[in-house]
């Protein structure tokens, strides 16, 4: 990715804001369940970050200021595991970001999640037996949620991935002007 920001702090602070913005809209009034920006902004954040360690620890910060508000749960270990793993294969995004790359690496990262939180659901929250048709039950009634949740990805990853195109972009006509 050419260098078109003025400083590396500067490239830095922005990428960081949009992140926390981003983790901010989760404290929004009225929204869908489960319609989060949280996978991503730690796609975008892996994608982004030069270093793999602000990649996975922007986006956590970022999510625990948030829940900071929203209210802590027991599940948020595996909610930040989940962040840190997205994060991580964000990084594979790298210099090659195109929007069909982005949209199926959201929707690996929705599934992902999904996958991963509903059994962590199903094991220990006590609302479904440990059977195979409990497990079926759990993901099947957790499916409108991940409904609004590849919604949140796709519309998310649009709006962080456009926006720092858009400011690319800008940069980089004001650097050549």
């Amino acid at each position: 990715m050419p260098q078109v920001f003025r400083s590396d702090r500067a490239r830095l602070v922005l990428l960081v804001a949009l992140v926390v913005v981003a983790a901010l809209t989760r404290l929004l009034p009225g929204r869908p369940p489960n319609f989060s920006p949280i996978e991503a902004m730690a796609l975008f954040a892996g994608a982004v970050f030069a270093s793999r360690y602000v990649a996975v620890l922007v986006p956590l910060a970022a999510m625990l200021i948030s829940d900071a508000v929203i209210g802590f749960h027991s599940g948020m270990w595996v909610v930040y595991g989940c962040m840190a793993l997205i994060a991580l294969a964000g990084t594979r995004l790298g210099g090659r970001i195109s929007a069909l790359r982005v949209a199926g690496y959201g929707f690996g990262a929705a599934l992902f999640f999904f996958v991963v939180t509903n059994f962590v659901v199903w094991t220990g929250s006590g609302m479904y037996p440990l059977t195979s048709a409990g497990l079926v039950e759990c993901y099947v009634a957790a499916i409108p949620f991940f409904r609004n949740q590849i919604a949140g990805v796709l519309v998310y990853s649009a709006v962080l991935f456009g926006a720092h195109a858009l400011l690319q972009r800008r940069a980089a006509a004001g650097a050549t002007a």
